[in-house]
């Protein structure tokens, strides 16, 4: 019997996780033509690259419309916060992804925050403001260093630790004054300072039931040992070696199960990847923020480890039958390293001409691209980020070896990358 090919619309931020998740489905025996919004240089290997932003919904949806797409996935945040799910199911359209009100678990950290005091979940002291003078009021009472967070979406760059009372004044004043992250900035969230390891994870939901993945840890800063800026991510390791089942089912229980549970109660139940961001402290695993969609560095490992036909999963969580589906993975570790302009996160250039890729042949490595587009038949830098070199082995050290090695071959002006991902985990 002859499979029935989809026509699949993948919409994201032109990241590696949009690269990584057409990757793996195009090895779908379901997979037919896939369309991405938007795309970079890898993804127009797989399929094709419209000239439509992810946040043109009405775009997206006439296209999707006209081109009779079987089926839409909608990976990044912005998309999801605009409501692209509940305007594609309004039409009758497949599409898989939380709606806007579940994920405004991320695009509202206000929401986010007084969702975890409500139901009792785990997370660092906090109060919201939007007031300028009452921000700089309440920091000027509380210890140092402290956390300052926009309250809307911000590229993974509005979160600010400030060391001094003088750097969080210039941070409320940038932030709530300057509006440097927009209306995202109207509100902010300040938090206590935690201390310990941070980790990534993530579940499959479909609103009834959910499936873990394995644990992951994303490296933010852009400096070696965890110093520089904040960034979207730069480099991620799973499974960790020093997070033990005992460990795994607390935070299953006392974190994933009790938020799906909590907004399940409140009338929008959460249907897609939630991804909580977590620290491990002294006092136990707690809450650093929610993510609604895949991290970007980690689906691409995520996409290395998982067996399964992603095909499979997607209509089994849009059609509420996970529970009846067994997900597997490999028995592997795997790492990403994210290879990015010089400047990043902030002012970089673009451009550049990237070589070396070609020269990549080792089967346990795969090169996802990010910020890349071909000019004039050149790979030339198109983002901050710009390459995510994944591989796999038997032990943390040897993905990571690979990885390095891999590195090793390719260039391109101004191109820096992190020298020292998942040696702390490593260490421990």
């Amino acid at each position: 019997m002859s499979v029935k090919k989809l026509k699949i619309l993948i919409v994201g931020a032109a990241g590696g996780r949009e690269h990584a998740l057409g990757w793996k489905i195009a090895q779908s025996k379901r997979a037919g033509e896939l369309f991405f919004a938007r795309g970079n240089a890898g993804t127009a290997e797989l399929g094709t690259n419209l000239d439509i932003k992810e946040k043109e919904i009405p775009k997206l949806l006439e296209f999707a419309q006209k081109e009779k797409i079987d089926l839409t996935l909608a990976l990044s945040d912005d998309p999801l916060a605009l409501g692209i799910v509940d305007e594609f199911q309004k039409e009758g359209l497949r599409i898989w992804g939380p709606t806007k009100a579940a994920a405004q678990l991320e695009w509202s950290k206000a929401f986010s925050k007084e969702f975890m005091r409500r139901h009792g979940l785990p997370t660092a002291k906090f109060e919201t403001f939007t007031g300028f003078g009452a921000a700089k009021k309440y920091v000027s009472q509380q210890p140092l260093p402290i956390v300052i967070k926009a309250d809307g979406l911000a590229l993974g760059k509005g979160v600010v630790i400030a060391q001094s009372f003088e750097e969080a004044n210039q941070t409320l004043e940038e932030i709530m004054v300057k509006k440097i992250f927009g209306n995202s900035g109207t509100t902010v969230v300040i938090e206590e300072f935690l201390v310990g390891p941070e980790i990534s994870i993530h579940a499959f939901s479909d609103g009834e039931s959910y499936k873990m993945f394995p644990v992951s840890q994303d490296h933010k800063r852009i400096g070696e040992g965890d110093t520089g800026l904040n960034t979207g991510g730069v480099g991620t390791i799973a499974p960790l070696p020093f997070v033990d089942k005992e460990m795994m089912a607390k935070i299953e229980k006392e974190i994933v199960a009790a938020t799906l549970e909590g907004i399940r109660t409140d009338g929008t139940p959460f249907e897609g990847i939630l991804y909580p961001g977590l620290i491990l402290t002294k006092d136990g695993p707690k809450i650093l923020e929610y993510n609604a969609r895949f991290g970007d560095p980690e689906a691409q490992i995520y996409m290395r480890l998982l067996e399964n036909d992603l095909l499979d999963i997607v209509d089994a969580l849009i059609d509420k039958k996970l529970n009846k589906l067994e997900i597997k993975w490999k028995n592997l570790f795997a790492c990403n390293i994210v290879l990015c302009s010089g400047g990043y996160p902030g002012e970089y250039e673009k451009g550049k001409i990237i070589s070396g890729i070609e020269k990549i042949i080792e089967k346990d490595t795969v090169v996802f691209h990010a910020g890349t587009k071909i000019v004039r038949q050149d790979l030339t830098t198109n983002g901050g980020r710009v390459l995510g070199i994944s591989a796999t082995g038997k032990s943390l050290k040897e993905a990571l070896d690979k990885a390095y090695e891999a590195i090793s071959k390719i260039s391109f002006e101004g191109m820096q990358y992190r020298k020292d991902i998942g040696k702390k985990a490593l260490e421990l």
